[in-house]
């Protein structure tokens, strides 16, 4: 049996989704909860990597076993083994055939911004400081240039590890909500570090540094040395990946479903 679960995390003190053999990772956490609720070991597929710090609304996973739980088992007693940064939201049986990763249709983030002068002390896990004014307008403006299928190398880490650097974002925007910037992106999927490095550079341009259409002349020099530095991680929310309504996830999850975050 192949079941399908969302989970959220906090990714302070984290080395990242991935299993490592040298740091802790929410990957190891959560198959360990699992393994002891499935009394077998459990090897997860994740619908998407986070890096270091980096934080997840629904982090989508596949697993299989042959362990008898309803969905009710799966959510609780798997999170009663989680740290209390990771939680599991829900579990649904699916097809073999489901892939959290390769049935995936579409991958949102969010980063957020705390525009003030003061330095945060309530989120400060949650939201990257920006103490210099930002132009919310300038920065959505310029963001519209990154829509559509194209070469995303100026924004593409040195490591990543992608075939090649086309990326589709279907939305993208930049919205003010009092002291806070929130960037949110949707593409068919993201290479290493993308969106963290698209929002190094919309700062620049909202800072003033930089006029919106040097998105443009980024994209075009395809050089990512040209671009703004990487944004922190501790902005960055993987708010979730997208599937076809064929698969009967929650509607946090399936495309075209009214969401919160929609």
């Amino acid at each position: 049996m192949r079941i399908a679960l969302g989970i959220e995390y906090d990714g302070t003190g984290y080395f990242g989704w991935q299993r490592l053999s040298h740091g802790p990772s929410v990957q190891a956490e959560v198959e360990a909860a699992l393994a002891f609720v499935a009394n077998h070991p459990v090897a997860v597929t994740c619908s998407g990597r986070t890096d270091a710090g980096v934080h997840a609304r629904c982090q989508v996973v596949h697993f299989d076993t042959a362990a008898e739980r309803d969905p009710r088992g799966w959510v609780l007693g798997t999170t009663a083994r989680l740290p209390p940064g990771i939680a599991v939201l829900w579990a649904r049986p699916v097809p073999d055939d489901f892939s959290a990763r390769f049935s995936a249709r579409a991958r949102r983030y969010r980063y957020t911004l705390l525009n003030r002068p003061v330095r945060p002390a309530l989120d400060a896990r949650f939201v990257t400081w920006e103490r210099v004014p930002l132009d919310a307008s300038a920065m959505q403006a310029a963001a519209q240039l990154l829509l559509g299928e194209q070469d995303f190398s100026a924004f593409r880490a040195a490591s990543c590890e992608a075939r090649h650097p086309y990326r589709c974002v279907r939305a993208i925007s930049v919205t003010r909500i009092g002291a806070r910037v929130v960037v949110d992106v949707e593409a068919n999927a993201f290479l290493h570090h993308m969106v963290r490095n698209i929002v190094g550079s919309l700062l620049e341009v909202g800072r003033g540094v930089r006029p919106g259409a040097w998105i443009a002349e980024l994209l075009a020099a395809r050089d990512r040395t040209l671009a703004g530095a990487t944004a922190l991680p501790q902005g960055l929310v993987f708010v979730g990946p997208r599937y076809p309504a064929q698969w009967h996830l929650p509607p946090m999850v399936t495309l075209d479903a009214p969401t919160a975050d929609s």
